[in-house]
């Protein structure tokens, strides 16, 4: 019997353009990393891409068009799995005004710098992105991530 899911998160490849926009995270006393844009999957969320496009918005006020699931990081913890369903998706609009997280409004969180990078591995594996299995997979894997989005597989 597989074990339950017990916390899960979505997060996005996000493309503008041909640049990736992540976060660069600081908080003190720790030296600086990158996150992907996204966040914990909420019971009201119907499903975990509206999870995404929830949390897109929550972050950034943006929004995404053709999402694709691309990935999965999945660990163990107390009670079950933690997953994190990663989308490659492109960036259709983006207000930072109009972000609603509450973690924006804590300082005691640390700083959430928007930023772009140009989408090439070596980009990618400049940075300190989190996690590091991650900044791998999108490293090895930006042309298929293109091509996904540019030309998304259907399945039936």
């Amino acid at each position: 019997m597989a074990e339950p899911i017990t916390k899960s998160s979505a997060r996005a490849i996000l493309l503008d353009g041909e640049d990736l926009v992540l976060f660069k995270r600081t908080r003190p006393g720790q030296t600086p990393y990158w996150t992907t844009i996204g966040g914990g999957v909420e019971p009201e969320d119907p499903d975990v891409e509206a999870a995404l496009h929830r949390e897109v918005f929550e972050e950034i006020g943006g929004t995404v068009h053709s999402a694709q699931l691309v990935h999965l990081i999945t660990e163990r913890i107390p009670g079950g799995l933690k997953v994190q369903y990663i989308f490659a998706a492109r960036l259709a609009s983006m207000d930072p005004d109009r972000r609603t997280g509450d973690e924006f409004d804590q300082p005691e969180r640390g700083g959430y710098e928007l930023v772009r990078l140009p989408f090439i591995p070596e980009a990618v594996l400049g940075i300190d992105l989190m996690p590091a299995s991650l900044r791998r997979f999108i490293a090895a894997n930006t042309e298929a991530i293109r091509s996904v989005l540019d030309h998304p597989v259907r399945v039936s």
